[in-house]
């Protein structure tokens, strides 16, 4: 490393080096900071030193009775001056974070980036953005995924990752967030001139010519800075980026060195943070979109991620009402309420002469005759490399734009020509689909009831515990229970858009966990009551996020659905032995469970500094545990109970 003296700019090419650390530490020498003669050590202490390795061991290592009186005098004003940096040139890039918005970086600590940690701490004292500690650049990403959608799609959270091995732990969590259109902001440091480099070892191991390559097929742009002009336009940049729909993910590569440079008396301008608006569909698309619909028979529309935030909910509620159009929720995002009579399965996506598909790639099986119409971003932003775009469907209308920031135009033009659906047409939507939506109501409730006392714990059982505890508080769930036969989604009303966050994207396992300590976060200042019911599988990938829940005091109740197994991958490691007339009772097990031993999903938590409980195996054990560690969460604390569960 140098220590650069100030000459007219703040790039390293216009730095000119005035003294290496050897030459500093000699210059320190003759002022008191090191010392010229170490002295001799006492009789005493020579003759214990000679016993020690003479008897082949090392002992104690005392100090001389110079060294001992020895005392620091302080740096001289010339020292001063050249020694140490005045004006940092990441205070000035914190200054640019800060001017974002971004509230959170999280990050595994490493030395690319520590002139921006250090300035964070004590340039920007710990506050917008406040550094949380996480034990894994995964949890790190997931964390920022689950507090975004947390955050009603408002805050995006940043990340400081060190160089190519911090990097290279974040693909899979990225890639989550890519498909689920969260923006993140990935900082990633990097010692960009070799020459500036130690002669060998870690800085040429952490460094890469073209570092935000191995993200680049699920990010949405990327770019290296290479002065703080630079740094403050990409930034800027990014944002932007990152939050216009199709949100997603970028990175900005920061060099090492720079980071530590003193600044220019000139400053670079920080650009204020605009005001975004989501692209709109074209306007003549819009009326043809009413035209279609109004003059549907029975129409339906099945909504993917559509909703940015209540508005988004709310406005899907206005549009279906206008129509009595039945709303099939694919639960990307909460959409719907699933507790009004217009939320149906997808099945009635089947019986519709004109389905109107929300951000959505494909609609599902409809009716030969139907005529069916897209209007989304997916289009707006493509890459060809993973999959994550599903198989071709062609629609009879493809609408771009964003489905939300389209929909006030849209219910507009209904109202319009609202006139033209009779009111008997309207009524009879309305019956039909009331029953159909009571219909799968009472199917749910009495499914539920299977197993309810059986031990290990039924999943519905679980989930109808729980809802005992919450029904009362203004609460976010912040799993996903798809794996876990959607009883939250059957059971629980979900009226509100921060009652349920969707899915992962990917379906990457490893998400769970950090995704709803980052939206636990979010919810923190609100002061909502937070339920992540938790696969076990998916924890093991991550466990090391609880330490960063306890660390940070983020409250939230973690309930684990403790099936001790993949069991999604038994069941089809069974379905492929039944249709090859093999066993399939034992041999499923192999490669996918959880057991022997059995992980102790309490005593793990318990050890990262929760509170925690069982496991629960008899059902009517179950309340007072979840009880209690309700008063856990209410303290302000993270709590985990496990519960051995039934496998879906």
């Amino acid at each position: 490393m140098k220590f650069w003296k100030k000459k007219s700019d703040t790039t390293p090419k216009d730095l000119e080096p005035s003294v290496s650390r050897r030459e500093f530490l000699t210059a320190a020498t003759a002022t008191g900071l090191a010392t010229a003669s170490l002295g001799q050590p006492s009789s005493k202490a020579q003759a214990q030193a000679d016993q020690d390795v003479a008897a082949g061991g090392l002992g104690p290592v005392v100090p001389t009775e110079e060294q001992e009186a020895q005392e620091f005098d302080g740096y001289t004003a010339e020292q001063v001056d050249r020694y140490f940096v005045k004006n940092p040139a990441s205070d000035f890039m914190v200054d640019v974070i800060k001017s974002l918005n971004i509230d959170y970086i999280a990050t595994n600590p490493g030395s690319s980036f520590r002139g921006i940690q250090e300035s964070i701490v004590n340039y920007a004292g710990n506050s917008k953005p406040e550094l949380l500690t996480v034990n894994h650049e995964e949890i790190a990403c997931c964390m920022a995924h689950g507090y975004f959608k947390g955050s009603g799609s408002e805050k995006v959270m940043g990340i400081l990752a060190h160089g190519t091995v911090g990097l290279a732990h974040t693909p899979m969590a990225v890639y989550n967030a890519f498909c689920d259109r969260a923006p993140m902001i990935i900082i990633a440091g990097n010692h960009i001139d070799a020459g500036a480099r130690t002669p060998g070892g870690t800085n040429w191991w952490h460094s890469a010519q073209d570092m935000p390559k191995i993200l680049r097929d699920f990010t949405k742009w990327d770019d290296t800075c290479h002065s703080l002009t630079h740094f403050a336009d990409s930034m800027a940049r990014a944002y932007q980026i990152a939050t216009t729909p199709p949100m997603g993910p970028v990175v900005i590569v920061v060099d090492a060195d720079q980071q530590e440079e003193e600044m220019s008396v000139r400053r670079p301008q920080i650009h204020r943070r605009p005001e975004r608006t989501a692209p709109h569909a074209d306007a003549n698309a819009v009326r043809e979109i009413a035209q279609w619909l109004v003059e549907a028979e029975l129409p339906v529309i099945t909504a993917g991620r559509m909703a940015h935030n209540q508005e988004g909910t709310d406005l899907l509620v206005e549009l279906a009402e206008l129509l009595q159009a039945g709303v099939s929720n694919s639960m990307g995002r909460m959409n719907f309420p699933n507790t009004h009579h217009l939320s149906v399965g997808s099945g009635a996506i089947g019986q519709a002469d004109v389905v109107l598909g929300l951000e959505v790639g494909n609609p599902g099986r409809t009716r030969q005759d139907a005529r069916v119409i897209t209007l989304g971003t997916a289009e707006l932003f493509l890459k060809t490399n993973f999959q994550h775009f599903g198989r071709y469907y062609a629609p009879d209308l493809a609408v771009a734009g964003d489905a939300q920031a389209t929909l006030p135009a849209l219910i507009e033009e209904v109202r319009r020509l609202r006139s033209k659906i009779s009111r008997s047409a309207l009524e009879k939507r309305e019956d039909h689909w009331r029953e159909t939506h009571l219909a799968t109501r009472r199917r749910d409730i009495e499914n539920a009831r299977h197993g309810w006392d059986a031990s290990p714990v039924s999943t519905s059982r679980l989930y109808g515990e729980l809802w005992q505890v919450v029904k009362n508080k203004d609460w976010a769930m912040v799993s996903n229970d798809g794996f876990q036969s959607s009883w939250g989604k059957r059971l629980w009303p979900m009226t509100k858009y921060h009652h349920f966050h969707g899915s992962s994207g990917a379906a990457g396992i490893g998400y769970g966990a950090p995704a709803a300590v980052g939206a636990a976060l979010a919810h923190k200042e609100h002061g909502r009551f937070v339920v992540n019911v938790q696969k076990d599988g998916d924890l093991m990938f991550s466990p090391g996020v609880l330490w960063t829940a306890a660390h940070h005091k983020i409250p939230m109740l973690n309930v684990m659905h403790n099936n001790r197994a993949y069991h999604a991958e038994r069941m089809i490691v069974q379905r492929v032995a039944n249709a090859r007339n093999r066993g399939t009772a034992e041999s499923s097990r192999i490669g996918n469970t959880i057991d022997n031993p059995a992980i102790d999903f309490a005593k793990v938590a318990d050890g990262l500094g929760m509170w925690s409980t069982g496991p629960v195996t008899d059902p009517n054990d179950l309340h007072a545990a979840l009880v209690k560690a309700v008063a856990v969460v209410e303290s302000g604390e993270p709590c985990l109970v496990d519960v051995l569960c039934s496998g879906r």
